[in-house]
C-alpha cells in the first residue's frame, strides 16, 4: 500500500519529495491521519500524545523497504534543500551565515560550520534542524572552499558557561514536552546527517557515482552525547579534546541512536558498540577505544591550532580524490542499499519507541524533566 501511494504521489518516481512533504500529500489524499489533527498531535505533551504518527512510521518504513521507492526516497533526502540555492546567494556574498541553529564562515580554505543551541548545550530540536540542513547544503556548494569543518558553539548553562561543546544529542525537554515530532528524526538522518556521509546528490544521476563532496572535520570539544556522536561516525577526520567524551544513551532515554547501530561496530567493534547503545558505556576519547573514532587528541587549548593544522594537511595538495575515494569506501563499508534497508527498520522501530509510555518514564527517572 505505501509503495502504491508512493508511486502515485511521485507520478511513477518522476518527481522527488522530501519526507514531510511526502508525509502531507499523502495526509491530503487520506493514507494518512489529516494535517489538522497531527497538527493537533503536535501540541500535546508526549505523554498525552495519541499515537497518530505511528501510521506515518508504517508509511515510511513500507517506502523504504521497498529497493525501488525505498531508494528513491534516499536520493530525494540527499538533494540540495529547495531553500539553498537562494541561501547560496547571500553566503557567497558575505562570507558567513547565520541560519538559526547553526553558523557558516568560511576562513581560508574551510567552510566551518559551528552547531548552536546554546540554552541547550547545543541540543537538537525542530528549531537547529533547518539550519543545520542549509548550512551542511551551502558548506558543500561553496566554490570557495576545499574541506569542512564541524564544531560547537560556546554555551550558556552555568556549568559550561562560555565553554565550547559539540553537543548534547536530542533536546529532552522538548522531546518531553511533545515538541519533537516523530517525522523529525527521520529529516534528519536522511537528511543532513546522510549528506555529511553521502555528499550532495544530483537530480539525474545516482547518488553512488556522481555527488558533491567535500571532505570532513570534525572537533570534539566537551563531550559528543547521542546524536552528536552519531555525527562523528559520518566524518573523515575527527579531533578530540584530551578532556572529551563521547556517549550514546539511547537506551536509558528510550529511542534507537540514528544511524549508530549501523556504523558504530564499524569503528569500535560489536561488543563496544552494544555496550555503549545497550549499556551506557562512556568512551573517553584519549582512551584506547576513543581512538579507533578520534583521529588525533589534544589538549584543549590546542584544538584551533590543530584545525589548522589538518586543513592545511588535507588541502596542501589538493583535493581532487576526496570525492573519488568517499565513493570507493562507501561501496565496501555502507552502499545505499544497505543504509536503505537500516532505515526502513529505523523508521519501523523509532515510532514504536517515540510513543512508548516507557520513554516518557524513562525521561522522568533519568533527566528530571518534569
Amino acid at each position: 500500500m505505501s509503495v502504491a501511494i508512493y508511486e502515485q504521489l511521485t507520478a511513477g518516481r518522476t518527481r522527488f519529495l522530501r519526507v514531510d512533504e511526502l508525509c502531507r500529500l499523502a495526509s491530503e489524499k487520506g493514507a494518512l491521519p489529516p494535517v489538522s489533527d497531527l497538527a493537533a498531535e503536535a501540541g500535546r505533551p508526549l505523554r498525552e500524545k495519541q499515537g497518530l504518527e505511528r501510521q506515518q512510521g508504517a508509511f515510511l518504513a513500507g517506502i523504504l523497504a521497498d529497493p525501488v521507492a525505498g531508494a528513491h526516497l534516499c536520493h530525494a533526502m540527499l538533494l540540495p534543500h529547495p531553500q539553498s540555492r537562494e541561501k547560496l546567494k547571500e553566503y557567497d556574498a558575505k562570507g558567513e551565515i547565520d541560519l538559526g541553529g547553526a553558523h557558516l564562515k568560511r576562513q581560508g580554505k574551510a567552510a566551518v560550520l559551528t552547531m548552536k543551541n546554546p540554552a541547550y548545550l547545543n541540543a537538537e530540536d525542530e528549531a537547529t534542524l533547518p539550519g543545520m540542513e542549509l548550512a551542511v547544503d551551502l558548506a558543500l556548494l561553496d566554490p570557495a572552499t576545499e574541506v569542512c569543518v564541524l564544531r560547537g558553539a560556546p554555551v550558556e548553562h552555568p556549568k559550561y558557561k562560555g565553554k565550547r561543546l559539540f553537543g548534547a544529542g536530542i533536546n529532552l525537554t522538548h522531546l518531553y514536552h511533545g515538541r519533537i515530532r516523530y517525522l523529525w528524526y527521520l529529516i534528519r538522518d536522511l537528511g543532513f546527517v546522510n549528506k555529511f556521509y553521502r555528499g550532495l546528490a544530483h537530480p539525474h544521476q545516482n547518488p553512488e557515482e556522481a555527488s558533491i563532496e567535500k571532505l570532513w572535520i570534525a572537533a570534539v570539544e566537551g563531550f559528543a552525547i547521542g546524536g552528536h556522536c552519531q555525527i562523528l561516525l559520518t566524518m573523515d577526520y575527527t579531533i578530540a579534546a584530551e578532556d572529551a567524551y563521547l556517549t550514546l544513551p539511547a537506551r536509558k532515554e528510550g529511542i534507537v541512536p540514528g544511524a549508530a547501530n549501523l556504523r558504530l561496530p564499524r569503528f569500535v567493534g560489536d561488543r563496544i558498540a552494544r555496550q555503549a547503545i545497550l549499556a551506557e558505556r562512556r568512551i573517553d576519547c584519549a582512551s584506547p577505544e576513543g581512538r579507533l573514532i578520534c583521529d588525533e587528541v589534544v589538549p584543549p587549548a590546542k584544538m584551533d591550532a590543530a584545525i589548522e593544522a589538518i586543513v592545511e594537511k588535507l588541502t596542501g595538495s589538493g583535493v581532487v580524490s576526496a570525492a573519488g575515494n568517499r565513493r570507493a569506501f562507501r561501496a565496501g563499508e555502507e552502499p545505499l542499499d544497505a543504509f536503505r534497508r537500516y532505515m526502513a527498520v529505523y523508521a519501523r522501530e523509532q515510532v514504536q519507541c517515540h510513543l512508548s509510555p516507557q520513554l516518557v518514564a524513562n525521561l522522568e527517572k533519568n533527566w528530571k524533566v518534569k
